[in-house]
């Protein structure tokens, strides 16, 4: 039974009560611990523990998610039990009991600053933890763009390296559950093969892969299927990295790597126009409402008639476009995410033809979940790598993370379209049937070899 208790005394905790119930508009959904060891709150909830005075301090200072956030990641404010479960049930609790996070007046201000006072919290505003983006210029400038990306993505190669799988895949995996071994890079390798079936790739094909990341997709393309690829990504780390990794596997003569604003890709001294296909996985969501309809246009403009068009991309309601202030804050600064009929209705617009849309919501609660696992499983050697306060922002992006998707309040959608020719023919497969059949197997494996065809495409273009 939820039991609303307060433990005897006149502790921290049965002070700050009732300024949390005038926030909230209702008794705390979760039991607080203080500094000083008095609890308040039900019992049988998660507890959470305000571990210093300064927590409150963050409070005054930044009320609601970012301070509650910030509080979390410099560790005055930590959750006793699992993060998730404690996440989740707090959220339960709170949907139960209709509250909110802070939205305090000026009135509910000056009672917290003086209960604070009370309890020798107040003082001046606590720094801003070092892994808070500080962006500035014009909202989705070249320049702004650069520094958003990079604050994510150039975190460094040896981060994402402990993160990731060996694919170095940072999206959504496709999950076929191919057997009791069956993992994250098995759900990658499906992924990265789906989309090839979907673009319709054959030996010889150019691809156009805008925002490549670590080039899983540019990798698998070249490799597996003889694809020519223009890779192009912002972010500095990423593109030495691909560099490295076509050197190393011998795809130079199929892979060319640009480090540049997707706006740029015209002006590549390797770009003819005509490509047969083009992929952007989740990196959409970094283009900007305003500039979206640019960027769909571009989309359009680079294919040949019948060429096709990949998109994966993230997808939310209107209330949090950009996903909250803690993950714009710390994450991903000036993201943009739409619901997925804005996104669709967008490409058409362009002239481009949707022909399927594949939700993966429930794929990305088992990738994200599967990144958390290896961060806890590598905790140490995370926070040796970038610091305790860093690897706590992580812990709570991914966390919240797969708590979004699990609840339906993100969504990641694949969409196919292609560019009919003049006489609006598509000439896309009359059904899906060859898109899925045989993923999961042995066959799609790293190790496998490359096929006959491939082998010859690139010693065809070696000559």
């Amino acid at each position: 039974m939820n039991t609303f208790t307060d433990t005897p005394g006149t502790g921290a905790a049965q002070r700050i009560a009732p300024v949390i119930e005038q926030f909230l508009g209702g008794p705390p959904p979760v039991r607080i611990r203080m500094w000083d060891g008095s609890e308040t709150g039900p019992e049988d909830a998660p507890t959470v523990h305000v571990r210093s005075r300064r927590a409150l301090r963050r409070l005054l200072w930044q009320p609601g998610e970012l301070g509650l956030a910030e509080a979390y990641i410099t560790g005055d404010i930590d959750i006793a039990d699992d993060l998730a479960d404690g996440l989740r049930a707090m959220r339960r609790a709170s949907r139960q009991q209709g509250l909110g996070l802070p939205r305090p007046g000026v009135a509910d201000r000056l009672r917290a600053a003086g209960t604070a006072l009370r309890l020798g919290a107040v003082g001046p505003r606590p720094p801003v933890p070092a892994a808070r983006a500080g962006l500035s210029g014009a909202l989705h400038s070249k320049a702004r763009d650069r520094a958003a990306i990079s604050h994510h993505y150039d975190l460094s190669n040896a981060f994402y390296a402990l993160l990731l799988d060996a694919t170095m895949a940072y999206s959504c995996g496709y999950w076929t559950g191919g057997g009791p071994d069956y993992g994250l890079a098995d759900a990658q390798r499906d992924k990265l093969e789906l989309i090839c079936r979907k673009l319709g790739l054959r030996p010889g094909a150019r691809l156009l892969d805008i925002g490549c990341g670590w080039g899983s997709l540019t990798l698998h393309a070249a490799a597996r299927h003889g694809v020519r690829v223009t890779a192009v990504t912002l972010a500095k780390e990423q593109a030495a990295y691909v560099r490295g990794q076509v050197t190393e596997r011998g795809l130079e003569d199929l892979v060319e790597v640009h480090c540049c604003d997707y706006r740029d890709v015209a002006a590549l001294p390797d770009f003819r126009g005509g490509y047969d296909a083009v992929s952007t996985v989740e990196m959409g969501e970094h283009v900007g409402d305003a500039e979206y309809p640019a960027f769909t246009a571009l989309l359009h403009s680079v294919l040949r008639p019948q060429g096709r068009a990949l998109v994966q991309q993230m997808s939310r309601g209107s209330t949090a476009p950009g996903g909250g202030a803690f993950i714009e804050s710390y994450i991903a600064p000036d993201m943009h995410m739409r619901p997925l009929g804005e996104t669709v209705g967008l490409l058409e617009g362009a002239g481009l033809e949707v022909r399927d849309v594949e939700s993966m919501r429930e794929h990305y609660v088992l990738t994200v979940e599967a990144w958390h696992r290896t961060l806890e499983e590598r905790w140490a050697e995370f926070t040796a790598l970038v610091g305790e306060e860093t690897a706590r922002v992580w812990r709570l992006y991914l966390v919240g993370g797969a708590l979004a998707f699990e609840e339906r309040r993100m969504g990641v959608d694949q969409i196919l379209a292609v560019r009919p020719d003049a006489e609006g023919t598509a000439h896309m497969p009359p059904t899906r049937h060859g898109w899925y059949a045989g993923l999961g197997a042995a066959e799609h494996s790293a190790d496998a070899p490359a096929e006959p065809a491939v082998a010859a495409q690139r010693a065809g273009s070696a000559r």
